[in-house]
């Protein structure tokens, strides 16, 4: 795979997004990572950790292929990023983001949507910069943000798209762990996914569907208009 590699041992199951570059999210991107995320479920993987190479994590979407897209194109890519990063946020085992680096945009986002979020200090990126760059953020988005995000600093990182180091994010709750700049947040993450373990099995994937299932299904189900009202407003057709 070109934008990311897939392996597994004992039970714990990696992502590691690594395009050479800032690991942008496209259709070879999504298509990778669902693919990936089949061959967890295929090998049974009782926990799953989400990385980057160390620097970056993911910029987010790849704004070079949105403006070329039709307002049909626009559709489908944006339901592919949503239903791809919804199936993280309902995936049936632990998942775990872990990285050093920058996370924008899409990247923050596949953060919020695992079910620990696990940063290391340093001179690093963390923004959901949507609404700076004249984007809307669907309710979906929202949904996956506020997962991670305590409510009342719902305004400045979502409507204010309000930049911070991992430590300022750490400050306000948003990644549950902030490993020391000298440290290595990989090895702490398997730690983590060692004790998660002992909670994976189908128990946890009938409570995680409980907890998200029904206003993931909302959010899918409203994102069409959503995205029509926007689209037009921008004069894409």
């Amino acid at each position: 795979m070109a934008k990311m590699k897939y392996s597994i041992e004992d039970q714990i199951a990696r992502i590691t997004l690594d395009d050479g570059k800032v690991n942008a999210m496209n259709w070879e991107f999504f298509n990778e990572l669902n693919e990936s995320l089949d061959h967890a479920q295929a090998d049974k993987a009782a926990v799953l950790i989400f990385t980057g190479r160390p620097g970056i994590f993911s910029a987010g979407l790849d704004l070079k292929l949105l403006p070329t897209q039709n307002l049909s194109e626009q559709f489908r890519f944006q339901k592919a990023f949503a239903t791809t990063m919804l199936r993280v946020l309902l995936f049936p085992i632990p998942t775990i983001a872990a990285y050093k680096g920058h996370s924008v945009a899409g990247g923050f986002i596949l953060s919020c949507a695992c079910d620990r979020f696990m940063v290391q200090d340093g001179p690093f990126l963390m923004q959901m910069n949507e609404v700076v760059n004249g984007m809307m953020i669907p309710s979906w988005i929202s949904l996956v943000c506020r997962t991670s995000i305590p409510s009342r600093w719902w305004r400045e990182v979502l409507l204010m798209a309000r930049p911070f180091t991992p430590r300022e994010a750490f400050e306000r709750g948003i990644p549950d762990t902030l490993i020391d700049e000298s440290g290595d947040v990989l090895a702490a993450a398997y730690e983590v996914a060692r004790e998660l373990k002992k909670a994976s099995g189908r128990g946890y994937a009938v409570t995680k569907r409980t907890l998200f299932k029904a206003e993931a299904d909302h959010v899918i189900e409203i994102l069409e208009k959503e995205l029509l009202n926007w689209l037009i407003s921008m004069g894409i057709q």
